[in-house]
């Protein structure tokens, strides 16, 4: 078996990330946790958790993975910062391209999330921190007293509208079909909540600035195509999201969009190489079952480790 920096390398520092590098660093596996952004993932730009145990009365997500990256490095896990660029399959050991680096070890486990997808507007991506923003928490401060809109009608939409009440003199929620697919409870808040106008059968189809940044929205209904202006400042994005697993592309086994193909053990198509959490496709995607596919990934990662060392 050839000599590796690590045992196991763990791309991604979000709740699977964390929770995969807990076990395989108890494990007493050297063990190493590479994150390209900010440690703790998208949960570092959520609200308050309601829906993990043992916190009644809910946890702020930053919070919350500050305890998780301060019990990932309890057992001796290290972490780093880093873009990985490309994986080399060389059969008993990986090679990491990391920065134009390289790092070997036995296993991998990809924990790299989703990203925000965006609406593919002409001016969006120049209007991003001039009024378009994807990340409420990050920035919904900004808009105190302003009219803002945001667009979607899943729980994450539904979860940024109403935290943007706080700020926002008015929330407009637009969403491209009749009722929103949000969990029963959010919807309901958004129905009891005065400062939340529904804008239904809505898509947006231009965003106007001035200099100032993003002025107004123009929506296009959907059924009747009748087009309207609203005046907004602030635009929140929530329409989905897009696995982060480009730089796996050539290696794994992806579906159609972009998700890795992987059992309930977390094996890939690539013997030694482990998916966890929302970039691979699962039934679920939380935080609750992101943390199970990281101590299944790291369970998985250390029988590998032991049958590669009694070849």
């Amino acid at each position: 078996m050839s000599a590796t920096d690590y045992d196991v390398i763990i791309i991604g520092g979000g709740p699977a990330g964390m929770t995969a590098g807990l076990y395989a660093s108890r494990a007493m596996l050297k063990s190493l946790m590479l994150e390209k952004m900010i440690m703790g993932g998208q949960m570092m730009t959520t609200t308050l958790v309601e829906n993990w145990p043992g916190y009644p009365g809910g946890i702020e997500g930053p919070e919350l993975m500050m305890k998780f990256q301060e019990h990932c490095v309890e057992f001796g896990l290290e972490t780093g910062y880093g873009a990985v660029e490309k994986i080399i399959d060389n059969g008993d050991h990986k090679t990491l391209i990391v920065d134009g680096e390289e790092k070997t070890c036995k296993a991998v486990i990809v924990a790299t999330g989703v990203i925000p997808r965006k609406l593919g507007l002409n001016n969006e991506q120049g209007l991003v921190g001039r009024g378009v923003s994807y990340c409420a928490t990050c920035d919904g401060a900004f808009f105190r007293d302003l009219p803002i809109a945001v667009i979607g009608g899943g729980d994450t939409a539904a979860e940024e509208a109403l935290f943007l009440t706080r700020f926002a003199s008015k929330v407009y929620m637009v969403h491209r079909r009749d009722e929103l697919r949000a969990t029963k409870i959010l919807r309901t808040r958004i129905e009891e909540n005065e400062k939340i106008e529904m804008v239904w059968d809505s898509v947006v189809e231009e965003l106007k600035s001035d200099d100032g940044g993003l002025s107004a929205a123009v929506l296009r209904n959907v059924k009747t195509d009748e087009s309207k202006e609203i005046e907004i400042k602030g635009m929140f994005v929530a329409i989905g999201v897009t696995p982060t697993t480009g730089f796996v592309k050539d290696l794994l086994d992806l579906t159609e969009d972009g998700y890795i193909k992987s059992g309930e053990d977390t094996q890939t198509n690539v013997p030694g190489i482990y998916a966890a959490g929302d970039c691979r496709t699962t039934v679920l995607k939380q935080v609750s079952t992101a943390v199970g596919d990281g101590a299944v990934a790291a369970i998985m990662a250390e029988k590998h480790i032991d049958d590669l060392a009694h070849q």
